[in-house]
């Protein structure tokens, strides 16, 4: 038995390949005292991995080149020497990308024990990064209240989704953009969204003036670019706007995106623009989830995942995230979770 690995080699300048990474195949690691042996079976791919690749920190440290690539992970605990986790547990946490990771720790910084009765994956989506970022960034940033009109761009994205949603929830009427007819009748049809806009096939700042006559009192943006701009040229007076990502850069090296040509918007309709990162709320997670819990629970917060097959699918995966062709989370399966043994 051995563990595959993908280990960085390259660093990308444009799109990620799988030329960037190799395949290893490394002894599965021998647990010392207080570890656990997990077996992987889903990693969750989200942008910001991309910008661990670039040589720079952002908001965390590069990956190293020769380095097992960073990335989060659900899976099975099949050996342990710990008193934290059993045998048979469902955990969530840092794993990278390979077939076995070692738990040491509980928490952020280590692997956390899934719920019985909880869908594991879901740990990589609405109970994790997305599900906290969209909680976060909506309800502390956007702040939306009964009445206002809000403007997703990304909205068939894994957390665009669920931020839209949110809003709905806590009164708002949502409107979004995404790419193409199928993502756009998903974000209406499924995710409850009032109007979806399809950046690829219509005219974005047309359909924002006859959607929001009245102004776009919340943007909460994924995308950046023109795709900002557009909004930031329909704000209502005493807009806040979101700025949760700018996927339309492709976050290579020092390429995250350019500032809007038309940031005066801000100060003609005295709005304000802030950033944030999910872990600014680390010790609001538990109180998140629980809201996220309840309104998976009674149907008001519904998600999706998209699934890729294999571990060398990993990085073509990460770079679709930026090519458009995911609808949801975005997960890489490494294995069936009947098949894990323990």
């Amino acid at each position: 038995m051995y563990n595959r690995q993908l280990i960085l080699r390259e660093r990308p300048t444009g799109a990620v390949e799988f030329a960037h990474f190799e395949m290893v195949e490394a002894p599965v690691p021998t647990l010392a005292a207080n570890e656990a042996l997990v077996r992987v079976v889903w990693l969750g791919i989200d942008p910001t991995q991309r910008t661990w690749l670039n040589p720079t920190a952002t908001y965390a440290a590069p990956v190293a080149v020769g380095d097992v690539m960073r990335g989060s992970g659900v899976g099975k605990v099949i050996a342990s020497r710990s008193e934290r986790f059993a045998v048979g547990d469902w955990v969530a946490g840092e794993t990278g990308w390979q077939d076995y990771a070692v738990a040491r720790s509980e928490g952020l910084a280590g692997f956390t024990r899934i719920p019985e009765g909880l869908d594991p994956k879901a740990m990589l989506s609405v109970f994790g990064v997305s599900g906290l970022t969209a909680y976060f960034g909506m309800t502390d940033i956007g702040r939306p209240v009964e009445g206002d009109t809000v403007y997703v761009s990304g909205a068939a994205g894994s957390v665009g989704s669920l931020a839209g949603q949110i809003a709905r929830i806590e009164g708002a009427r949502v409107i979004g953009s995404a790419g193409g007819p199928a993502k756009c009748g998903w974000v209406t049809e499924a995710a409850g969204f009032e109007a979806c806009i399809d950046y690829k096939s219509e005219d974005v700042a047309a359909r924002l003036g006859n959607l929001a006559p009245d102004g776009i009192d919340i943007v909460f943006d994924n995308v950046g670019g023109i795709t900002l701009e557009h909004a930031l040229d329909n704000l209502a007076t005493g807009a806040r706007v979101v700025l949760c990502g700018s996927i339309s850069s492709g976050y290579g090296e020092a390429a995250y995106g350019v500032g809007p040509s038309n940031y005066m918007q801000l100060a003609f309709k005295r709005a304000r623009m802030e950033g944030f990162i999910f872990l600014d709320y680390v010790e609001r997670f538990p109180g998140a989830v629980a809201d996220l819990a309840k309104w998976v629970a009674e149907g008001r917060l519904i998600y999706r995942e998209d699934i890729l097959g294999g571990l060398e699918n990993a990085p073509a995966a990460l770079q679709g995230l930026f090519d458009g062709r995911n609808t949801g989370k975005q997960l890489v399966q490494l294995c069936d979770p009947s098949e894990v043994r323990t």
